[in-house]
């Protein structure tokens, strides 16, 4: 599942650092999530880190990108694919 962040955010600008897919950017009012990119910190960390440093808690889940937990592994997966570097091993 990918999260959503809500028009309660207040643009405090701690989510964005925190996400290891570099899912979280600054959209038109607020910050974004591409669902394409988050894997609810599956493969990197046990929580959304995004959620566990929001000040607000306007980090759901985003009910229009429901994805079960080995949906999240293989999104990290091909995340890491594309982020390699050539010739190195995956």
């Amino acid at each position: 599942m990918a999260l959503i962040i809500t028009d309660e955010c207040i643009n405090c600008d701690v989510c964005e650092p925190e996400c290891p897919n570099e899912a979280i950017y600054l959209g038109a009012e607020i910050y974004e999530i591409d669902p394409g990119k988050c894997t609810e910190c599956v493969g990197h960390f046990d929580e959304p880190q995004c959620v566990e440093v929001c000040p607000v808690a306007c980090i759901p889940i985003n009910p229009n990108h429901i994805e079960d937990r080995e949906t999240l592994w293989g999104k990290y997966r091909r995340l890491q694919l594309e982020t390699k570097k050539p010739g190195q091993k995956a």
